[in-house]
């Protein structure tokens, strides 16, 4: 179960990586690979795949605001 959790949020991630010109829209591409990447870590630590996706997304979210497209 854990491999195919892996596997699926590695696809996710690769699918909206380096999307977004402007700064919602990579805020929002950061958000949801943070997510996706939070919720695999969350899931084997005792923060939880839900506190994990949390913490990941909005931390995602924060750093895709912050940065350029040429970052």
């Amino acid at each position: 179960m854990n491999k195919v959790v892996v596997a699926v949020t590695a696809l996710l991630a690769l699918s909206v990586a380096a999307c977004g010109n402007d700064p919602g829209t990579r805020a929002l591409t950061g958000g949801a690979i943070g997510a996706g990447t939070g919720a695999v870590i969350g899931s084997v630590t005792p923060i939880g795949p839900v506190g994990g996706a949390v913490v990941g997304g909005v931390g995602g979210a924060v750093i895709g605001a912050a940065t350029t497209p040429h970052d």
